[in-house]
Protein backbone atom coordinates (compact mmCIF):
# COMPACT_ATOMS: atom_id res chain seq x y z
CA UNK A 1 0.00 0.00 0.00
CA UNK A 2 1.24 3.36 -0.55
CA UNK A 3 2.32 5.66 2.54
CA UNK A 4 -0.47 8.57 2.97
CA UNK A 5 -0.53 11.41 5.45
CA UNK A 6 -3.93 11.23 6.71
CA UNK A 7 -3.80 7.70 8.80
CA UNK A 8 -7.35 9.54 10.85
CA UNK A 9 -8.96 8.55 7.17
CA UNK A 10 -10.81 4.51 6.60
CA UNK A 11 -9.87 5.08 3.21
CA UNK A 12 -7.56 6.80 0.84
CA UNK A 13 -10.81 6.77 -1.53
CA UNK A 14 -14.28 6.02 -1.27
CA UNK A 15 -16.54 5.14 -3.83
CA UNK A 16 -20.61 5.07 -3.40
CA UNK A 17 -21.87 2.64 -5.75
CA UNK A 18 -20.91 -0.57 -7.31
CA UNK A 19 -21.52 -0.46 -10.69
CA UNK A 20 -19.56 -0.67 -13.33
CA UNK A 21 -18.36 3.07 -13.16
CA UNK A 22 -17.92 2.56 -9.13
CA UNK A 23 -15.80 -0.92 -9.58
CA UNK A 24 -13.96 0.49 -12.71
CA UNK A 25 -12.38 3.13 -10.78
CA UNK A 26 -11.94 1.00 -7.39
CA UNK A 27 -9.95 -1.76 -10.20
CA UNK A 28 -7.41 1.03 -11.09
CA UNK A 29 -7.21 2.28 -7.94
CA UNK A 30 -6.34 -1.24 -5.68
CA UNK A 31 -4.29 -2.05 -8.27
CA UNK A 32 -2.13 1.17 -7.58
CA UNK A 33 -2.05 0.30 -4.09
CA UNK A 34 -4.52 2.69 -3.01
CA UNK A 35 -7.10 1.61 0.20
CA UNK A 36 -10.15 1.61 -1.51
CA UNK A 37 -13.65 1.11 0.23
CA UNK A 38 -16.72 0.98 -2.01
CA UNK A 39 -20.29 1.15 -0.79
CA UNK A 40 -23.44 -0.69 -2.47
CA UNK A 41 -26.99 -0.01 -1.79
CA UNK A 42 -28.14 -3.29 -3.06
CA UNK A 43 -27.06 -6.90 -2.44
CA UNK A 44 -25.59 -8.37 -5.12
CA UNK A 45 -26.61 -9.87 -8.08
CA UNK A 46 -29.13 -7.31 -8.45
CA UNK A 47 -30.96 -6.55 -11.58
CA UNK A 48 -30.39 -3.51 -13.84
CA UNK A 49 -30.84 -2.57 -17.38
CA UNK A 50 -28.58 -1.54 -19.92
CA UNK A 51 -27.29 -4.75 -21.15
CA UNK A 52 -25.67 -4.28 -24.65
CA UNK A 53 -22.11 -3.09 -24.91
CA UNK A 54 -20.66 -1.34 -27.99
CA UNK A 55 -17.57 -2.43 -29.10
CA UNK A 56 -15.39 0.60 -27.75
CA UNK A 57 -15.86 -1.13 -24.06
CA UNK A 58 -13.20 -3.44 -25.17
CA UNK A 59 -10.07 -0.92 -24.61
CA UNK A 60 -11.32 -0.15 -20.38
CA UNK A 61 -12.44 -3.75 -20.34
CA UNK A 62 -8.97 -5.18 -21.19
CA UNK A 63 -7.66 -3.00 -18.70
CA UNK A 64 -9.48 -4.16 -16.19
CA UNK A 65 -9.03 -7.64 -16.44
CA UNK A 66 -12.23 -8.54 -17.72
CA UNK A 67 -11.66 -10.20 -21.65
CA UNK A 68 -11.21 -13.13 -19.98
CA UNK A 69 -13.52 -13.52 -17.73
CA UNK A 70 -16.24 -12.33 -20.69
CA UNK A 71 -15.14 -14.58 -23.21
CA UNK A 72 -15.25 -17.50 -20.62
CA UNK A 73 -18.98 -16.15 -19.94
CA UNK A 74 -22.33 -17.46 -20.92
CA UNK A 75 -23.25 -14.34 -22.88
CA UNK A 76 -24.16 -13.79 -26.37
CA UNK A 77 -21.32 -12.30 -28.57
CA UNK A 78 -22.66 -9.43 -30.54
CA UNK A 79 -20.85 -8.67 -33.91
CA UNK A 80 -23.66 -6.52 -35.34
CA UNK A 81 -26.66 -4.18 -35.20
CA UNK A 82 -29.54 -3.49 -37.91
CA UNK A 83 -31.94 -1.33 -37.87
CA UNK A 84 -35.21 -1.75 -39.10
CA UNK A 85 -38.82 0.53 -40.66
CA UNK A 86 -42.02 -0.08 -38.98
CA UNK A 87 -43.63 -2.35 -42.41
CA UNK A 88 -40.55 -4.64 -40.88
CA UNK A 89 -38.25 -3.81 -43.84
CA UNK A 90 -34.63 -4.41 -42.04
CA UNK A 91 -31.47 -2.75 -43.04
CA UNK A 92 -28.00 -4.82 -43.81
CA UNK A 93 -26.51 -5.68 -40.50
CA UNK A 94 -23.87 -3.27 -39.60
CA UNK A 95 -21.14 -5.71 -38.59
CA UNK A 96 -18.35 -4.29 -36.80
CA UNK A 97 -15.48 -6.16 -38.28
CA UNK A 98 -15.89 -4.48 -41.48
CA UNK A 99 -14.27 -1.95 -39.71
CA UNK A 100 -12.26 -2.81 -36.74
CA UNK A 101 -10.31 -6.26 -35.92
CA UNK A 102 -12.80 -9.14 -35.36
CA UNK A 103 -10.95 -10.85 -32.14
CA UNK A 104 -10.95 -7.55 -30.62
CA UNK A 105 -12.74 -4.43 -30.66
CA UNK A 106 -15.14 -5.59 -33.50
CA UNK A 107 -16.66 -8.63 -30.83
CA UNK A 108 -18.79 -7.34 -28.12
CA UNK A 109 -21.37 -9.19 -25.82
CA UNK A 110 -24.97 -8.46 -24.78
CA UNK A 111 -24.88 -8.83 -20.67
CA UNK A 112 -26.93 -9.87 -18.22
CA UNK A 113 -26.09 -6.90 -16.11
CA UNK A 114 -26.99 -8.99 -12.45
CA UNK A 115 -24.08 -11.15 -13.43
CA UNK A 116 -22.10 -8.63 -15.03
CA UNK A 117 -22.20 -6.22 -11.94
CA UNK A 118 -21.38 -9.16 -10.17
CA UNK A 119 -18.31 -10.16 -12.20
CA UNK A 120 -16.87 -6.18 -12.02
CA UNK A 121 -17.28 -6.69 -8.37
CA UNK A 122 -15.60 -9.91 -7.95
CA UNK A 123 -13.02 -8.24 -9.80
CA UNK A 124 -12.80 -5.37 -7.69
CA UNK A 125 -12.18 -7.43 -4.52
CA UNK A 126 -9.48 -9.43 -6.24
CA UNK A 127 -7.60 -6.29 -6.84
CA UNK A 128 -7.51 -5.54 -3.17
CA UNK A 129 -10.68 -3.23 -3.20
CA UNK A 130 -13.30 -3.65 -0.13
CA UNK A 131 -16.45 -3.96 -1.52
CA UNK A 132 -19.67 -3.44 1.31
CA UNK A 133 -23.07 -4.09 0.27
CA UNK A 134 -26.37 -3.26 1.15
CA UNK A 135 -24.71 0.01 2.94
CA UNK A 136 -26.92 2.88 2.25
CA UNK A 137 -25.11 6.54 1.37
CA UNK A 138 -27.48 9.44 2.99
CA UNK A 139 -24.77 12.52 2.84
CA UNK A 140 -22.11 13.85 2.46
CA UNK A 141 -19.66 15.14 5.05
CA UNK A 142 -18.33 18.39 5.06
CA UNK A 143 -15.51 20.38 7.17
CA UNK A 144 -15.16 23.89 7.88
CA UNK A 145 -13.89 24.73 5.23
CA UNK A 146 -16.83 22.76 2.99
CA UNK A 147 -14.27 19.87 1.53
CA UNK A 148 -16.26 16.63 1.44
CA UNK A 149 -14.55 14.70 3.82
CA UNK A 150 -16.62 11.51 3.64
CA UNK A 151 -20.09 9.91 4.28
CA UNK A 152 -22.81 9.21 6.32
CA UNK A 153 -24.35 6.01 6.10
CA UNK A 154 -25.89 2.90 7.67
CA UNK A 155 -25.67 -0.82 7.26
CA UNK A 156 -27.96 -3.17 6.20
CA UNK A 157 -29.09 -3.72 10.31
CA UNK A 158 -29.87 0.45 9.90
CA UNK A 159 -26.93 0.74 12.02
CA UNK A 160 -25.48 4.29 11.44
CA UNK A 161 -21.77 4.72 9.92
CA UNK A 162 -19.77 7.58 9.41
CA UNK A 163 -17.05 6.90 6.96
CA UNK A 164 -14.04 8.99 6.36
CA UNK A 165 -11.74 9.32 3.09
CA UNK A 166 -9.30 11.61 1.09
CA UNK A 167 -11.51 11.39 -1.61
CA UNK A 168 -15.06 10.36 -2.44
CA UNK A 169 -16.35 9.02 -5.89
CA UNK A 170 -20.10 9.31 -6.65
CA UNK A 171 -20.42 6.55 -8.61
CA UNK A 172 -24.01 6.39 -7.62
CA UNK A 173 -25.54 6.07 -11.46
CA UNK A 174 -28.87 7.75 -12.51
CA UNK A 175 -29.79 8.25 -8.70
CA UNK A 176 -26.90 10.97 -9.02
CA UNK A 177 -26.52 11.37 -5.14
CA UNK A 178 -24.48 14.34 -4.87
CA UNK A 179 -25.56 16.14 -8.44
CA UNK A 180 -28.76 16.23 -6.82
CA UNK A 181 -27.93 17.58 -3.26
CA UNK A 182 -25.53 20.04 -4.48
CA UNK A 183 -27.89 21.60 -6.93
CA UNK A 184 -25.91 20.90 -9.93
CA UNK A 185 -28.34 18.21 -11.68
CA UNK A 186 -29.16 19.89 -15.38
CA UNK A 187 -31.77 18.22 -17.98
CA UNK A 188 -31.58 17.88 -21.48
CA UNK A 189 -33.66 20.49 -23.00
CA UNK A 190 -35.03 18.19 -25.61
CA UNK A 191 -34.04 14.25 -24.57
CA UNK A 192 -36.73 13.69 -22.52
CA UNK A 193 -38.08 10.23 -23.38
CA UNK A 194 -40.37 7.73 -21.62
CA UNK A 195 -38.92 3.59 -22.03
CA UNK A 196 -41.25 0.51 -20.82
CA UNK A 197 -39.29 -2.83 -21.41
CA UNK A 198 -39.88 -6.56 -20.37
CA UNK A 199 -38.20 -9.67 -21.41
CA UNK A 200 -39.39 -12.59 -23.64
CA UNK A 201 -38.25 -15.71 -23.79
CA UNK A 202 -38.66 -18.22 -26.57
CA UNK A 203 -38.96 -15.33 -29.27
CA UNK A 204 -37.57 -15.61 -32.84
CA UNK A 205 -34.02 -14.45 -33.15
CA UNK A 206 -30.94 -14.52 -35.54
CA UNK A 207 -28.74 -17.61 -36.16
CA UNK A 208 -24.92 -17.93 -36.17
CA UNK A 209 -23.20 -14.68 -36.26
CA UNK A 210 -26.22 -12.45 -36.21
CA UNK A 211 -27.64 -14.63 -33.12
CA UNK A 212 -26.27 -11.34 -30.86
CA UNK A 213 -27.18 -8.26 -32.90
CA UNK A 214 -28.67 -5.62 -31.92
CA UNK A 215 -31.95 -4.46 -33.40
CA UNK A 216 -33.34 -0.62 -33.25
CA UNK A 217 -36.99 -1.12 -34.50
CA UNK A 218 -39.00 2.03 -35.62
CA UNK A 219 -42.23 3.21 -34.58
CA UNK A 220 -44.03 6.21 -35.24
CA UNK A 221 -43.24 9.59 -34.19
CA UNK A 222 -39.41 8.65 -33.66
CA UNK A 223 -39.86 5.90 -31.36
CA UNK A 224 -38.45 2.81 -31.32
CA UNK A 225 -37.46 -0.60 -29.94
CA UNK A 226 -34.50 -2.26 -29.08
CA UNK A 227 -34.14 -5.88 -29.15
CA UNK A 228 -31.63 -7.04 -27.37
CA UNK A 229 -30.96 -11.31 -27.50
CA UNK A 230 -29.44 -12.69 -24.34
CA UNK A 231 -28.37 -16.05 -22.96
CA UNK A 232 -30.99 -18.77 -21.76
CA UNK A 233 -33.17 -18.33 -25.00
CA UNK A 234 -33.92 -14.82 -23.33
CA UNK A 235 -34.31 -11.01 -24.85
CA UNK A 236 -34.32 -7.68 -23.55
CA UNK A 237 -37.01 -6.01 -25.19
CA UNK A 238 -38.06 -2.33 -24.88
CA UNK A 239 -39.83 0.64 -26.65
CA UNK A 240 -38.80 4.49 -26.06
CA UNK A 241 -40.52 7.08 -27.21
CA UNK A 242 -42.02 10.51 -26.16
CA UNK A 243 -44.93 10.39 -22.90
CA UNK A 244 -47.32 12.15 -25.13
CA UNK A 245 -47.09 9.50 -28.02
CA UNK A 246 -47.12 6.36 -25.32
CA UNK A 247 -49.98 7.83 -23.97
CA UNK A 248 -52.00 8.52 -26.81
CA UNK A 249 -55.92 7.58 -26.06
CA UNK A 250 -55.32 7.72 -22.50
CA UNK A 251 -53.56 4.82 -22.02
CA UNK A 252 -51.90 4.97 -18.28
CA UNK A 253 -50.95 1.02 -18.02
CA UNK A 254 -46.85 0.44 -19.18
CA UNK A 255 -48.06 -2.81 -20.36
CA UNK A 256 -50.89 -1.79 -22.75
CA UNK A 257 -48.62 0.68 -24.02
CA UNK A 258 -45.91 -1.64 -24.82
CA UNK A 259 -48.13 -4.16 -26.10
CA UNK A 260 -50.04 -1.78 -28.17
CA UNK A 261 -46.40 -0.31 -29.71
CA UNK A 262 -46.02 -4.24 -30.57
CA UNK A 263 -48.22 -4.06 -33.51
CA UNK A 264 -46.70 -0.68 -34.72
CA UNK A 265 -43.52 -2.59 -36.21
CA UNK A 266 -43.96 -5.85 -38.54
CA UNK A 267 -40.81 -6.98 -37.27
CA UNK A 268 -40.89 -6.85 -33.44
CA UNK A 269 -44.85 -8.47 -33.95
CA UNK A 270 -43.39 -11.17 -35.70
CA UNK A 271 -40.46 -11.87 -33.83
CA UNK A 272 -42.32 -11.93 -30.09
CA UNK A 273 -45.50 -13.58 -31.74
CA UNK A 274 -43.29 -17.07 -31.38
CA UNK A 275 -42.15 -16.44 -27.58
CA UNK A 276 -43.94 -15.14 -23.89
CA UNK A 277 -43.29 -12.00 -22.23
CA UNK A 278 -41.45 -13.44 -18.81
CA UNK A 279 -44.04 -11.12 -16.66
CA UNK A 280 -42.84 -7.50 -15.19
CA UNK A 281 -43.28 -4.63 -17.08
CA UNK A 282 -40.33 -1.72 -16.64
CA UNK A 283 -40.84 2.15 -16.75
CA UNK A 284 -38.20 4.74 -16.74
CA UNK A 285 -37.88 8.40 -17.88
CA UNK A 286 -36.09 12.14 -18.37
CA UNK A 287 -33.40 10.03 -19.60
CA UNK A 288 -30.84 12.47 -20.65
CA UNK A 289 -29.48 15.24 -18.15
CA UNK A 290 -25.97 16.17 -16.40
CA UNK A 291 -24.17 17.46 -13.50
CA UNK A 292 -23.01 20.94 -14.17
CA UNK A 293 -19.33 20.11 -12.29
CA UNK A 294 -17.64 16.84 -12.48
CA UNK A 295 -15.49 17.54 -9.09
CA UNK A 296 -15.73 19.51 -6.04
CA UNK A 297 -13.04 19.84 -2.85
CA UNK A 298 -12.90 15.96 -1.58
CA UNK A 299 -15.43 14.72 -4.24
CA UNK A 300 -15.45 13.43 -7.87
CA UNK A 301 -18.51 12.39 -10.11
CA UNK A 302 -18.36 9.50 -12.73
CA UNK A 303 -20.31 7.25 -15.16
CA UNK A 304 -24.15 8.18 -15.01
CA UNK A 305 -23.92 10.70 -11.72
CA UNK A 306 -21.86 12.80 -13.80
CA UNK A 307 -23.73 11.98 -17.46
CA UNK A 308 -26.54 9.96 -18.21
CA UNK A 309 -27.66 9.69 -22.30
CA UNK A 310 -30.25 8.50 -24.12
CA UNK A 311 -29.75 4.64 -24.63
CA UNK A 312 -30.26 4.77 -28.39
CA UNK A 313 -26.84 3.60 -29.29
CA UNK A 314 -25.79 1.30 -25.74
CA UNK A 315 -23.25 4.06 -24.76
CA UNK A 316 -23.52 3.88 -21.20
CA UNK A 317 -21.72 1.43 -20.06
CA UNK A 318 -18.95 2.07 -22.34
CA UNK A 319 -19.01 5.45 -21.06
CA UNK A 320 -19.00 4.33 -17.20
CA UNK A 321 -16.21 1.59 -17.68
CA UNK A 322 -13.92 4.93 -19.39
CA UNK A 323 -15.25 7.01 -16.23
CA UNK A 324 -14.01 4.91 -14.30
CA UNK A 325 -10.70 4.48 -15.60
CA UNK A 326 -9.82 7.69 -17.02
CA UNK A 327 -11.01 9.17 -13.06
CA UNK A 328 -8.83 5.87 -11.48
CA UNK A 329 -6.22 7.07 -13.31
CA UNK A 330 -6.09 10.76 -12.68
CA UNK A 331 -6.84 10.47 -8.59
CA UNK A 332 -3.59 8.04 -8.38
CA UNK A 333 -2.10 10.43 -9.87
CA UNK A 334 -3.41 12.70 -7.99
CA UNK A 335 -2.74 10.94 -4.61
CA UNK A 336 1.18 10.54 -5.37
CA UNK A 337 1.32 14.18 -5.81
CA UNK A 338 -0.81 15.10 -2.50
CA UNK A 339 -2.83 17.42 -4.98
CA UNK A 340 -6.68 16.53 -4.42
CA UNK A 341 -7.68 20.07 -5.56
CA UNK A 342 -10.81 20.02 -8.19
CA UNK A 343 -8.47 21.46 -10.97
CA UNK A 344 -6.73 18.24 -11.03
CA UNK A 345 -9.75 16.63 -12.52
CA UNK A 346 -10.38 19.63 -15.14
CA UNK A 347 -8.90 16.95 -18.14
CA UNK A 348 -10.86 14.03 -16.83
CA UNK A 349 -13.79 16.09 -16.70
CA UNK A 350 -13.39 17.76 -20.22
CA UNK A 351 -12.23 14.27 -21.68
CA UNK A 352 -15.47 12.84 -20.55
CA UNK A 353 -17.72 15.36 -21.54
CA UNK A 354 -16.19 15.50 -25.10
CA UNK A 355 -17.68 11.98 -25.44
CA UNK A 356 -20.36 12.70 -24.03
CA UNK A 357 -21.27 16.11 -26.40
CA UNK A 358 -20.03 13.78 -29.28
CA UNK A 359 -22.72 10.90 -28.81
CA UNK A 360 -25.06 13.43 -27.74
CA UNK A 361 -25.11 15.12 -31.25
CA UNK A 362 -25.88 11.38 -33.09
CA UNK A 363 -28.68 11.25 -30.59
CA UNK A 364 -30.47 14.48 -31.54
CA UNK A 365 -29.57 13.23 -35.34
CA UNK A 366 -31.46 10.34 -34.84
CA UNK A 367 -34.78 12.12 -33.41
CA UNK A 368 -34.78 14.54 -36.11
CA UNK A 369 -37.69 14.11 -38.31
CA UNK A 370 -37.36 12.58 -41.77
CA UNK A 371 -33.60 11.66 -41.08
CA UNK A 372 -31.62 9.33 -41.50
CA UNK A 373 -27.82 8.50 -41.16
CA UNK A 374 -28.03 7.25 -44.87
CA UNK A 375 -28.69 10.31 -45.99
CA UNK A 376 -25.60 11.95 -45.12
CA UNK A 377 -23.68 8.96 -46.07
CA UNK A 378 -25.57 9.33 -49.76
CA UNK A 379 -23.93 13.34 -49.40
CA UNK A 380 -20.81 12.42 -48.48
CA UNK A 381 -19.56 8.60 -48.35
CA UNK A 382 -16.63 9.17 -46.29
CA UNK A 383 -18.93 9.95 -43.43
CA UNK A 384 -19.34 5.56 -42.96
CA UNK A 385 -16.44 5.64 -41.66
CA UNK A 386 -16.75 8.59 -38.68
CA UNK A 387 -20.38 7.72 -38.53
CA UNK A 388 -19.23 3.80 -36.94
CA UNK A 389 -16.37 5.09 -34.98
CA UNK A 390 -18.87 7.48 -32.92
CA UNK A 391 -21.57 5.15 -33.10
CA UNK A 392 -19.48 2.29 -31.80
CA UNK A 393 -17.87 4.05 -28.66
CA UNK A 394 -14.78 5.68 -29.84
CA UNK A 395 -16.01 9.09 -29.02
CA UNK A 396 -13.07 11.26 -27.73
CA UNK A 397 -12.09 12.26 -31.55
CA UNK A 398 -12.67 15.56 -33.46
CA UNK A 399 -15.88 15.10 -35.29
CA UNK A 400 -15.41 18.27 -36.53
CA UNK A 401 -15.99 17.55 -39.89
CA UNK A 402 -18.77 14.76 -39.60
CA UNK A 403 -20.43 17.79 -37.70
CA UNK A 404 -20.77 20.06 -40.51
CA UNK A 405 -21.76 17.51 -42.93
CA UNK A 406 -24.30 16.06 -40.55
CA UNK A 407 -26.03 20.03 -40.56
CA UNK A 408 -26.10 20.43 -44.06
CA UNK A 409 -29.12 18.20 -42.88
CA UNK A 410 -30.14 18.69 -39.71
CA UNK A 411 -30.27 20.85 -36.80
CA UNK A 412 -27.28 19.68 -34.05
CA UNK A 413 -27.38 20.76 -30.84
CA UNK A 414 -25.04 23.63 -28.91
CA UNK A 415 -22.89 21.53 -26.02
CA UNK A 416 -24.58 22.14 -22.97
CA UNK A 417 -23.50 24.53 -19.85
CA UNK A 418 -20.53 22.92 -18.28
CA UNK A 419 -18.68 24.31 -15.55
CA UNK A 420 -14.98 23.72 -14.74
CA UNK A 421 -14.39 21.38 -11.17
CA UNK A 422 -16.00 23.89 -8.77
CA UNK A 423 -12.78 25.45 -6.83
CA UNK A 424 -15.00 26.98 -4.53
CA UNK A 425 -16.02 24.26 -1.18
CA UNK A 426 -19.01 22.04 -1.85
CA UNK A 427 -21.91 23.45 0.19
CA UNK A 428 -20.92 27.35 1.04
CA UNK A 429 -22.62 30.11 -0.29
CA UNK A 430 -19.97 30.78 -2.52
CA UNK A 431 -20.39 26.83 -4.17
CA UNK A 432 -24.10 27.56 -3.95
CA UNK A 433 -23.77 30.61 -6.36
CA UNK A 434 -21.44 29.30 -8.81
CA UNK A 435 -23.31 26.33 -9.37
CA UNK A 436 -26.91 28.53 -10.14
Amino acid sequence: MNAHPHDSTDCDVLIIGAGPAGTSAAIVLAEHGHRVLVLEREKFPRYHIGESLIPFCFGPLERLGMIPRLRASAFVKKYSVCFVQPDGHASQPFYFFNRYDRDTIAQSWQVVRSEFDQMMVERAREAGAEVREETTVHGLIRDDDGRVTGVTASDRHKRPLTIRARLTIDATGKEALTSNQLGWRQKDPYLNKIAIWTYYEGSTRGTGIDEGQTTVAFVPEKGWFWHIPQHNDRVSVGVVAEGKYLTRGGLKDPQAMFEREIGENAWIRDRLATGRCTGEYWVTSEYSRHSRHCAAPGLLLVGDAFAFLDPVFSSGVMLALKSGVVAGDAVHEALVAGDLSPERFAAYGAQMRLGIENMRKLVYAFYKPNFGFKDVIDRHPEAAALLTDCLSGDVGKDFTQLWTWLEELVDLPDDLPYGAPLATPAGTPAAAAAAA
